[in-house]
């Protein structure tokens, strides 16, 4: 059963980990434009990179629901495992960049 919604489950995070990193992402635009600190700069440079790999994430789940993670419940569930480590990350670093 847990493997049946491990994937749905594992793009719903992704899709929140996406909307956390578009919102980093302007404020250290926005940041950087002021202040113009090298490391501002490279936190929306990884902000950035991080969005872009959540986003081809999304659009392999949506297009291909055939892949290995739906395919192998194991794989599906570390999947899933991982968008929500990364989901804790960007968490905590979205709370620190806003506060």
């Amino acid at each position: 059963m847990i493997a049946n919604i491990a994937t749905p489950a594992a793009m719903g995070v992704a899709g929140i980990n996406s909307m956390l990193l578009v919102v980093l992402v302007a404020v250290w635009v926005r940041n950087y434009r002021q202040f113009g600190s090298p490391m501002i700069l490279g936190l929306l440079g990884f902000s950035s990179v991080l969005l872009i790999e959540n986003l081809i994430a999304l659009a392999f789940f949506f297009s291909s629901m055939q892949t290995l993670y739906s395919m192998d419940p194991l794989a599906g569930q570390v999947v899933f495992g991982m968008r929500l480590l990364e989901l804790v990350a960007i968490s905590f670093l979205s709370y620190a960049t806003l506060q």
